[in-house]
């Protein structure tokens, strides 16, 4: 009897299995939106985790991928983060208003950087990075029948902003022949006639380009013309070397009526994981972002902005100091990969080399081959958009003898593919 009751127990579970998978219909995924599918893959959304996955086997990794030091931020601004941690009125929401004297500071800083004034309380938006913003900005200002300009290679966050929007991007393929310059005088006209934004960024990622004062006097001359928004991410304004000093685009003549700056804490402190940046424009720009944002966004932890504070009192001793580090770790890059066979110019600014690679080489395939073989992470020209391929970029982000150890394991990739494709070459042209 025992028996029989456990044998009626054990179906029990089977019989109430099919009963229900009788009864309620298969889940099906929800259909993605045209906008969704309409997004290219992010060029470092798979690298931390093959990163993490190569170095659980035990290669030793060398990341020149993301623009990303191994730098430590200014001290004042870590002692001023524990500070800050401890004041509850830090602690409540910022809103769209967010910590007031990190707004008076950046007026402060871009007064004393550029010789430019802005109203703290209308004419600056605290961000959460300049990546939310600059894709945010697009929402005030383009929609479906307008055009974004976006140049590529670029960071992605220009063509993100515009599809969100439902806007139609057109890309500028950034090309030696032009410096990495955008030529507007090259776009079509029935293209400017839609156009409603325009994204430049120089000193330029990944390029490392610099944009020349009559070149950016040509463009805001022409986004006058067009009614054209220009968005300006000035993320590596501090990080010129040799002497150069990159420019503000308000510095040039009517930039106030069209356009709006991005700056960022991230490069310049080393302080990529705080998301602390800011925008500045005429009041009428500058709140039209700031009501994109109280609609996404419930502002920046206080206890950050109060960071940034003591990070931009810091500018004239710590940052000098820091873009030396980074000139010695570009001259170490230069040097490393041209005797490794690159072809490396030498910037004037930012953190990144933008290198050729030889004819017949993608720079996909080049950048999976150095991470899987070697244990270097570069960013293939590919990622950036297809403008971009033919290149790959690297940060130079490391001490001068892991770049070097990064150049040679590069170098013996790049001869390998090239034997790889001289025979692949010699066969198909032989009888």
């Amino acid at each position: 009897m025992r028996s029989s009751i456990h044998r009626r127990r054990s179906q029990l579970p089977n019989q109430l299995h099919h009963h229900l998978t009788r009864s309620i219909p298969r889940f099906r995924m929800p259909t993605f939106s045209a906008r969704f599918s309409s997004f290219p893959a992010y060029p470092l959304a798979h690298i931390p985790a093959r990163k993490r996955a190569l170095l659980e086997a035990g290669v030793d990794v060398i990341d020149l991928g993301a623009g990303d030091a191994d730098l430590a931020p200014p001290p004042a601004a870590v002692a001023a983060l524990q500070r800050a941690a401890e004041q509850p009125a830090l602690q409540r929401y910022g809103f769209g208003l967010g910590h007031v004297p990190f707004r008076e500071a950046i007026t402060a800083w871009m007064h004393t950087r550029f010789g430019q004034r802005f109203d703290p309380m209308t004419e600056v938006v605290p961000l959460l990075g300049s990546k939310e913003g600059l894709a945010h900005v697009a929402f005030a200002f383009v929609g479906p029948g307008d055009v974004g300009i976006i140049p590529e290679p670029a960071y992605q966050a220009y063509l993100g902003g515009t599809l969100l929007s439902d806007a139609t991007p057109y890309i500028y393929a950034l090309r030696p022949r032009t410096n990495f310059l955008v030529d507007v005088d090259e776009i079509p006209d029935e293209v400017m006639r839609r156009a409603r934004v325009l994204y430049l960024n120089y000193p330029n990622n990944p390029t490392g380009a610099i944009a020349p004062l009559d070149y950016l006097q040509r463009v805001v001359q022409v986004c006058h013309e067009r009614d054209i928004l220009l968005v300006y991410d000035n993320a590596y304004s501090e990080m010129g070397f040799d002497g150069y000093v990159p420019p503000s685009i308000f510095e040039i003549d009517g930039a106030r009526d069209i356009a709006i700056e991005f700056h960022s804490l991230s490069k310049t402190y080393n302080m990529t994981g705080w998301r602390c940046a800011w925008a500045v424009a005429k009041p009428e720009i500058a709140g039209a972002l700031a009501k994109v944002k109280s609609f996404t966004d419930t502002g920046q932890y206080m206890g950050i902005q109060a960071a940034g504070v003591a990070a931009l009192a810091s500018w004239a001793d710590f940052v000098p100091t820091n873009v030396a580090i980074f000139q010695q770790r570009r001259d170490a890059a230069v040097a490393a990969f041209r005797a490794n066979g690159f072809s490396a110019t030498t910037p004037q600014a930012t953190m990144y080399l933008w290198m050729p690679l030889p004819s017949g080489i993608a720079s996909k395939d080049f950048a999976d081959r150095l991470r899987e073989e070697a244990g270097v992470i570069v960013l293939p020209g590919s990622g950036f958009g297809e403008g971009g391929e033919g290149f790959f970029r690297i940060s130079f982000i490391q001490s001068p003898e892991r770049i070097a150890q990064a150049a040679r394991r590069a170098g013996d990739v790049l001869r390998t593919m090239t034997a790889e494709r001289d025979g692949a070459s010699a066969l198909i042209g032989a009888p």
